[in-house]
């Protein structure tokens, strides 16, 4: 994979206010690889969609079914009878068909044929850059956010599209603060918090529970230690450290001093919870909530990039009066302050299947895939041990900020490759001397070293611009030697970014995006915005710079 973002396809839905009875929504492109992949249109809520809903909800959840969504008692007859396999089905053939039934209806409905070309000329692209797509789905009806949408399914015999090696599938919300400036980081350091837990009869006393607690945090740091030896043994493998610190119950402002001095990039949470209008409540011990819009501001603050919570309410909407409230739950608050990306859970899970889902999680974030990419493995993990005819490997959601690319570790395929000493001809080759110059007061300069220069919003590119509109990695200015066809060696710019970028010509400032151009000395260029700064490009003709000793 290059330097560059994968393509993405970027996807709506709302409520509509209609006259009919029945419901309608939109659906909408909200980002797309090709400019013709913008789509918009409506589209009918089917009752048989929400008859299917029914019988999976009542065969799976613990939850009550929301009154809204609540059936006529002929369609509700319609849905009970689904509960009611024919006896020579066994329980489990009939669970693994409803659960495939309503991954193929989900799947209809939102890719319908106006949807359908739109994701096939997207996943072609992809496929044709030898890339994965990733697609993103932005629920704007509380309602519609209980739903298991990570199996949807094409068809049977494909799989689903949280499970499919070519897509790398989460949710999102574009009601964003803009993502804060950070760095891959080059080892994972996880603060692992053990909150409280309500005691039930039957169930284990605090004290107990506390020391259940710390054993699952020391299973974890041991399967961390044990991947470690792993890829230490393999060959031409980059090691990743992990490093895992423990609170147990901790008061607010334990958890909020530890964050802010342990440069963590990995927040998980273990514990009780109750949803709120402000992304619910965190019960740290008894008496001591934490609201979840006070632990993303301190989160947001600290620069942690991931947050998982092994809680039953991490994903889900808060109600009032029967009625979900928008952009109320955990996720989406943490998401909306600046957060990276979270990890919550759509329903009740187990402490088994939460520790073998983080176990295999942590391990795929250490083999420095993308976050996306980490959960699909780890789901299939779930898969395998408990089947797909349960409901466990459904409960993970991945929320992503639209503007973060998925990368907590820096991949192998990042890290620069460095020209060797002894090149064929025993010397590196002349390059010109270029560099970009504000057109300000300060006159500052940046030479551009070795032929390249990274442009971007992140501390790691070659000239770091703070401006919200440009990318984190925005573009690259880079040498080309075209000795060999008779052309004259000459810079280009590349651009990757979200806004794109501005070079001004004889017909007035340009718009270059996602799109490779020559650069001549003397002009001048904007970053994301004609509000940026202005930029010139220049080359000194009379200068040549060597990029390495002669030999």
């Amino acid at each position: 994979m290059s330097w560059s973002e994968i393509p993405c396809l970027s996807i709506a839905i709302a409520p509509l206010n209609t006259n009919s009875d029945a419901k309608h929504f939109a659906i909408w492109v909200l980002k797309a690889p090709y400019p013709g992949g913008y789509v918009h249109y409506d589209c009918p809520w089917p009752d048989s969609l929400t008859q299917t809903w029914q019988a999976w909800h009542q065969l799976f959840s613990l939850q009550p079914l929301p009154s809204v969504w609540n059936l006529l008692p002929s369609s509700q007859d319609n849905a009970l009878s689904l509960l009611n396999p024919n006896s020579s089905k066994s329980p489990a053939s009939y669970s693994a068909r409803l659960m495939q039934q309503l991954g193929l209806q989900l799947w209809d409905w939102l890719f319908g044929e106006a949807l359908q070309n739109s994701y096939a000329q997207s996943m072609g692209i992809a496929m044709g850059q030898d890339r994965p797509l990733r697609i993103q789905l932005e629920i704007r009806d509380p309602e519609l956010i209980a739903l298991p949408w990570e199996l949807m399914q094409p068809r049977p015999g494909k799989p689903t599209i949280c499970l499919n090696p070519q897509l790398r599938f989460s949710r999102t919300t574009s009601d964003v603060d803009p993502l804060a400036i950070r760095c891959t980081a080059q080892a994972l350091k996880i603060l692992l918090v053990l909150g409280e837990e309500v005691e039930t009869p039957g169930h284990p006393s605090q004290a107990e529970n506390r020391l259940q607690l710390q054993k699952e945090a020391d299973a974890l740091a041991q399967v961390l230690e044990q991947s470690d030896r792993n890829r230490n043994a393999g060959e031409n493998i980059l090691p990743v450290s992990c490093h895992v610190d423990t609170l147990i119950q901790p008061t607010p402002s334990e958890l909020i001093e530890t964050l802010e001095t342990g440069n963590y990039n990995i927040f998980f949470y273990a514990g009780h919870g109750i949803c709120a209008p402000a992304g619910g409540q965190l019960l740290l011990r008894t008496g001591t909530p934490l609201s979840g819009t006070e632990l993303a501001q301190v989160l947001v603050r600290s620069e942690v990039t991931l947050a998982v919570f092994n809680a039953c309410w991490g994903a889900q909407s808060d109600r009032q009066n029967g009625q979900a409230i928008p952009r109320s739950s955990l996720a989406e608050v943490l998401i909306h302050h600046g957060v990276p990306a979270v990890l919550g859970m759509r329903d009740s899970i187990t402490d088994e299947e939460a520790l073998s889902f983080i176990q295999a999680f942590t391990s795929a974030l250490a083999d420095r895939m993308s976050i996306d990419r980490a959960v699909a493995v780890a789901r299939q993990q779930l898969l395998t041990v408990y089947k797909f005819n349960q409901p466990a490997w459904t409960l993970p959601v991945l929320y992503m900020h639209p503007e973060f690319n998925g990368e907590l570790i820096q991949p192998l395929d990042y890290l620069e490759t460095e020209l060797p000493e002894n090149t064929p001809s025993g010397i590196r080759p002349l390059i010109s001397l270029a560099y970009l110059r504000s057109v300000d007061a300060s006159n500052q300069v940046w030479p551009i070293r070795g032929g390249l220069m990274r442009v971007g919003r992140r501390s790691q590119n070659d000239l770091v611009i703070q401006e919200r509109w440009v990318s984190q990695r925005h573009a690259e200015i880079f040498y080309r030697d075209m000795s060999g066809t008779g052309s004259v060696p000459a810079y280009f710019l590349r651009d990757f970014s979200r806004y794109g970028t501005l070079i001004k010509s004889s017909d007035g400032w340009q718009k270059v995006h996602h799109q490779e151009v020559k650069l001549e000395s003397g002009i001048l260029l904007k970053f994301g915005s004609s509000q940026g700064q202005t930029l010139e490009f220049a080359i000194d003709e009379w200068q040549t710079h060597d990029t390495g000793e002669k030999g």
